[in-house]
């Protein structure tokens, strides 16, 4: 989508993962000047609304994250009306529910949706697999069509992503059957090894070319914990030997260029375990070099 302003949109939520810590990751985002950084690139960037998960008023954890998925997906779905750009920042992955429907549902009657999941873990859980029985585990598994109704039917239809529409970069770290549903499902991973081996400029440049075909819109969700823990330590759920941050700036930056590019997620920053401000330097980094106006303004181009 073609636009000039980034509405960021604050997702509170640490319910969905056994250390809440990453519910304080927009706040602290905000503090450390992330928007300020975007309108140094030349973006117009506002602060709109921050979701808060509501655990008090949820009968469970998991209808905790459906109640706070409805919320936010109706949030993003209202800037996307207004014809803005989402920028959502959390909080634990779980908070993907919410977003990916929202931009799904808002690109049904023209066609299908694309998405490149970066992350340490696969998340395709379902409540029957999960032994943690943790939200922030199953948004895969939940926006291809398997999970709970609160979570695989937003705005009332279920397959947000077709299997062939997603791919995933970084996996090292998941159990059997969530590796068991996508290889059934036949969803591209591109577990650690084959990065290593390839490089993530290759990576990333198949899995752009996979979730652009047949589809007419496309995002990145990136959990802090597919980077390696060297860069981005304050995560909510670390892994070792992950993507480094200086591969994925070099590689990442100027895909909001792209005119179908619709929005970025940026998840699982966890201020708390954040020592100096490490990490949040690296978020903040990231989502300047993804959605700069001009490749050039971070001093990144090739």
């Amino acid at each position: 989508m073609n636009t000039s302003v980034l509405h960021l949109i604050g997702a509170a939520v640490g319910e969905g993962a056994s250390d809440g810590g990453c519910k304080w990751g927009a706040a602290a985002l905000r503090e450390h000047g992330i928007a300020n950084a975007l309108a140094a690139t030349g973006r117009t960037a506002i602060w709109g609304d921050t979701v808060t998960a509501q655990p008090m008023l949820a009968t469970s954890r998991l209808n905790a994250i459906e109640g706070f998925s409805e919320r936010l997906a109706g949030t993003v779905a209202q800037v996307l009306r207004q014809n803005q750009q989402p920028l959502v920042l959390g909080g634990d992955h779980s908070c993907a529910v919410g977003t990916w429907s929202a931009v799904a549902d808002h690109l049904r009657p023209q066609g299908a949706l694309g998405l490149v999941w970066i992350d340490a873990h696969l998340d395709a859980h379902t409540p029957e697999t999960s032994d943690s029985q943790a939200p922030h585990g199953m948004p895969v598994a939940a926006l291809l069509g398997h999970g709970s109704e609160g979570m695989t039917d937003l705005f009332g239809w279920r397959h947000k992503l077709r299997p062939e529409h997603l791919v995933i970069i970084g996996a090292r770290s998941y159990e059997p059957a969530e590796r068991a549903l996508l290889d059934s499902l036949g969803v591209r991973v591109m577990y650690m090894p084959e990065v290593l081996e390839r490089g993530f400029a290759a990576c990333f440049d198949e899995a752009r070319a996979r979730v652009q075909a047949g589809t007419v819109g496309w995002g990145i969700s990136f959990d802090l914990d597919g980077l390696d823990p060297r860069d981005a330590p304050g995560t909510g759920t670390p892994v070792e030997q992950g993507i480094r941050l200086a591969d994925a700036l070099q590689v990442l930056t100027g895909c909001s260029q792209d005119s179908r590019f619709m929005a970025l997620e940026l998840t699982e920053y966890n201020p708390l375990r954040d020592f100096g401000g490490q990490t949040a330097q690296a978020a903040t980094d990231l989502v300047c070099a993804v959605l700069a106006p001009e490749a050039t303004a971070l001093g990144l181009a090739a």
